[in-house]
């Protein structure tokens, strides 16, 4: 990659980076804010969803100093908004999700045809953030309802 198409590829992962801290930071904080009888496998879903962040942080911010980069000590936008419903908390999630989808799509316009490595990394991250996306949105329908969420 020229140097341009370097740097505009660490500021992506960068950007990346602290979208999925600011994800460890929400869902940490989401799995302290349920109640309720379905509080157990709730919780365990949202703390497996910020362990999950951490790793995809790491991962970017290793391939920021593969290219040469320095990683972000920044963190991604983190909205209080004293809602804590698990429908509330779950459409928060599904918006935190659809950024970091975003994000990925944004990275792979800028490899594409230009690493491999950082390709695959980008379509590998869109195919696990997009199942993430049909998790929430699959969790936000009414038993029995097959109709995509639209929220």
């Amino acid at each position: 990659m020229d140097e341009s198409k370097t740097q505009a590829a660490i500021e992506a992962l960068n950007r990346i980076m602290e979208l999925e801290l600011a994800g460890v930071v929400k869902y940490t904080h989401y799995s302290l804010m349920v109640f309720g009888y379905n509080r157990i496998p709730i919780v365990s879903w949202l703390k497996g969803n910020a362990d999950e962040s951490l790793a995809h942080a790491h991962k970017a911010g290793e391939l920021v100093t593969l290219l040469g980069g320095h990683p972000s000590l920044k963190i991604g936008p983190l909205l209080e908004t004293e809602q804590h419903d698990i429908g509330d908390i779950l459409r928060e999630s599904l918006a935190h999700e659809k950024n970091a989808l975003a994000a990925y799509y944004d990275l792979l316009k800028i490899v594409q045809g230009q690493s491999v490595l950082l390709e695959e990394y980008a379509r590998d991250m869109i195919a696990i953030e997009e199942m993430h996306q049909d998790e929430v949105n699959k969790m936000l329908r009414r038993p029995g309802d097959t109709t995509a969420f639209k929220g």
